[in-house]
């Protein structure tokens, strides 16, 4: 076992350990939430994943997102993740896509090769087409509702999609699903009404967006050593 993970085996046994470092998972996303799911994943056996994410860093990522520094804005999210996790366990297989999901490319992805999909993706059109994609090939899929505009991380709940609500992004998402005909989607989402302010732009707060992926990470890990 690598060293990296001897208080983690401590907790969730050597064979478990040993599960988690034959998965591979690929990460859509690797923002504010999803950005926390890698960070988690990494640092707790994950040894072979791929993150998706086709943006650059920009200075307002810097109060949420994990890989954000005044010093690599500008600088490809992906790129700068892949070096973060090298640092941090350098045997950790590691593929790094530059890339907007979209219809059109989906298949490029080799999704059927991976053992658990994280959907972090902002993008409405992007996150429906991964989702139903998922479900047709049978890959363990779970989703990040809405972190915008929250404060408080203890409104945040496990549920299936169908079952959410104070979520706008899981109302439209609910709806969108049901047409296509999946019947249920594990999601991460917060009860909590988002609070409201004259800017057009949503609002993050990292103790929101950290507390999803990380909730987000532990599902991962618990769904694959099951």
């Amino acid at each position: 076992m690598n060293p990296i993970f001897k208080r983690a085996s401590l907790v969730l046994g050597e064979d478990k350990l040993d599960i988690l470092s034959k998965k591979n998972v690929i990460v859509f996303g690797v923002g504010g939430v999803g950005g926390f799911v890698v960070e988690a994943l990494i640092r707790s056996g994950i040894s072979s994943i791929s993150i998706v994410d086709y943006d650059v860093i920009d200075i307002t990522n810097v109060n949420r997102q994990v890989i954000a520094k005044s010093s690599n804005v500008g600088e490809s999210k992906v790129e700068e993740f892949e070096k973060r996790i090298k640092e941090i366990n350098p045997d950790c297989k590691v593929k790094a896509i530059k890339k907007r999901l979209t219809l059109e490319n989906i298949d490029d992805f080799d999704l059927a090769s991976y053992d658990y999909i994280v959907d972090a993706i902002d993008m409405m059109t992007s996150k429906i087409e991964l989702i139903c994609y998922a479900k047709k090939i049978g890959v363990p899929i779970i989703s990040a509702l809405g972190a915008g505009n929250k404060i408080d991380p203890t409104k945040l709940e496990v549920s299936d999609i169908y079952k959410t609500s104070y979520d706008p992004l899981g109302k439209i998402l609910r709806k969108e699903l049901r047409t296509r005909g999946i019947k249920d989607l594990k999601v991460v989402y917060s009860k909590e009404t988002p609070t409201k302010n004259e800017s057009k732009e949503i609002g993050s707060l990292i103790w929101v967006t950290a507390s999803m992926g990380l909730i987000i990470a532990k599902e991962v890990i618990t769904d694959l050593v099951k």
